[in-house]
């Protein structure tokens, strides 16, 4: 019964500051063997396109995700929840936070990357409707290991579908 209990957890999602970089490191550790430096953090943070957001449960620390913008998709760099705060929603919360960033005109989608290894992960992502789109042969610096190319797709509502797309159509009708 213990379990349902704590199975959803109220994550807040913000923006990532210097303060939460220790967490952050702690998290990153515990959950891959071969994890980010501070210096790996830093340099890609300083990056124009490149936001860091984190989700706190009780004022601690317990998830992070690092993602890229791009003209038409995001792209998923690093994304984490701490050991004991997993299958809580944690994940979830922060996903749907990116996912609202989705439309049809602008970014219409979400890529990553995920190790052929990380079972955990593909299934998660998997499940939010993620679909592998090709395997990348020996992708890491780190270890002779393939990742997929996941992808997940926005799929735009009967309205959208139904608004013009450009001004020119607007005005001619």
């Amino acid at each position: 019964m213990e379990h349902t209990k704590q199975a959803t957890k109220t994550a807040h999602i913000r923006w990532m500051i210097r303060r939460d970089m220790p967490d952050v490191l702690g998290i990153e550790s515990d959950c891959f063997e071969f994890s980010w430096t501070e210096d790996d953090f830093i340099r890609c943070l300083r990056q124009r396109n490149c936001i860091g957001m984190v989700a706190e449960c009780d004022d601690r620390v317990v998830g992070f995700m690092i993602y890229e913008l791009h003209k038409n998709r995001l792209h998923i760099l690093n994304f984490a929840v701490h050991s004991d705060y997993r299958r809580q929603g944690i994940g979830n919360v922060m996903m749907q936070k990116l996912l609202g960033k989705l439309s049809q005109e602008r970014r219409n989608r979400i890529m990553l990357e995920v190790r052929e290894t990380n079972l955990e992960a593909q299934l998660f992502f998997k499940n939010l409707g993620f679909k592998a789109i090709s395997v990348l042969r020996d992708f890491y610096d780190d270890a002779t290991e393939d990742a997929y190319l996941m992808q997940f797709r926005y799929q735009p509502t009967a309205e959208e579908l139904a608004q013009p797309h450009n001004r020119i159509t607007r005005m001619a009708g």
